[in-house]
């Protein structure tokens, strides 16, 4: 109706899989799907991990590690 009844978007935070968290722009060693190297994005439907050599990018849902609940990725120092 007039936006009374909307529920709040809580705030994403994402961790690589040592516990660091990461940011917007952050550069990442992808553990899944052949990425390789990539850069976290944030996009309309949330956080997209796009591989800085094809450009194919993945959803930060599909890179969620089940045992730590931590994305499957290394973050590049």
């Amino acid at each position: 109706m007039f936006g009374i009844f909307k529920k709040k978007q809580k705030e994403i935070v994402l961790n690589d899989l040592e516990g660091n968290i990461l940011k917007d722009g952050d550069t990442v060693l992808s553990l899944r799907y052949d990425l390789g190297e990539c850069q976290l994005v944030k996009a309309e439907s949330g956080f997209e991990y796009e591989s800085l050599s094809t450009g194919e990018k993945v959803s930060w849902l599909k890179m969620i590690d089940a045992a730590t609940e931590r994305q499957k990725v290394l973050l590049k120092q």
